[in-house]
């Protein structure tokens, strides 16, 4: 069972999974799939246009679906008061499970949040933006369009972030720049602490070139290839 509040607006289009709490003036339009056990807040719009001149506004939005691949969001994330998440133009505007997008976050057309991916407020992704796994993106961070931000890493508050960021790094500035590894989230989840303290030296001495030889667990390759992978990506 869903607990929707009568003042929101769900259009056409949107599937709606099990448990999910839809706030206040909430606004979904399709395409939209959502998974179970999310929480939205109060006046988040999700399934707006995507945001460039040429995409089609459809002028019956939302009593019919917009054009394009849509948006699609998995279980048990909660996306705060007054976010906005639009949809995809080249591919599904995409939110994995247990992220947490606190008040004013603002994700762009054809985006990839992936699981446990924390967003803190007034945060704002460009187009074609991907966040890999455990990343946190600190209050007010900027990130330019078709950035590649990588599995556990944790971006400083209003950082400005121009070039993609590692897997596990540690940035922040204007334009933002790597500067270590993120000891604490690595600790947390149980890493060695001598591959931390390897990688926290690496980061510090060569910034944003790509380990190698390190001799790291399979675990930390596995997000290393999917941030290459994604950064070979066309938009």
């Amino acid at each position: 069972m869903n607990h929707v509040h009568p003042t929101a607006i769900i259009g056409a289009g949107v599937e709606l999974g099990d448990n999910n709490t839809i706030g206040p003036y909430v606004v979904l339009a399709g395409p939209l799939r959502i998974g179970s056990g999310n929480w939205i807040g109060a006046s988040c719009v999700i399934g707006g246009p995507a945001e460039f001149h040429d995409f089609e506004h459809s002028t019956t939005w939302p009593d019919e679906p917009s054009p394009g691949p849509g948006i699609v969001i998995g279980d048990n994330n909660v996306i705060r008061e007054l976010s906005a998440v639009t949809q995809g133009s080249h591919r599904a505007t995409t939110i994995g499970n247990h992220c947490f997008f606190m008040g004013k976050v603002h994700i762009p057309h054809d985006a990839v949040l992936c699981d446990h991916t924390t967003i803190s407020p007034m945060a704002a992704l460009g187009g074609h933006v991907q966040v890999g796994e455990g990343a946190n993106l600190g209050i007010g961070t900027s990130i330019h369009q078709g950035r590649i931000i990588g599995a556990g890493a944790m971006i400083g508050m209003g950082a400005v972030v121009v070039k993609d960021i590692p897997p596990f790094a540690k940035a922040y500035g204007s334009p933002c720049r790597v500067s270590g590894a993120n000891v604490v989230y690595m600790m947390r989840h149980g890493f060695d602490e001598e591959v931390v303290q390897t990688l926290q030296r690496w980061y510090e001495e060569h910034g944003y070139e790509l380990p190698e030889d390190l001799n790291l667990p399979r675990e930390i390759i596995a997000h290393f290839e999917w941030w290459t992978a994604a950064r070979a990506q066309t938009y």
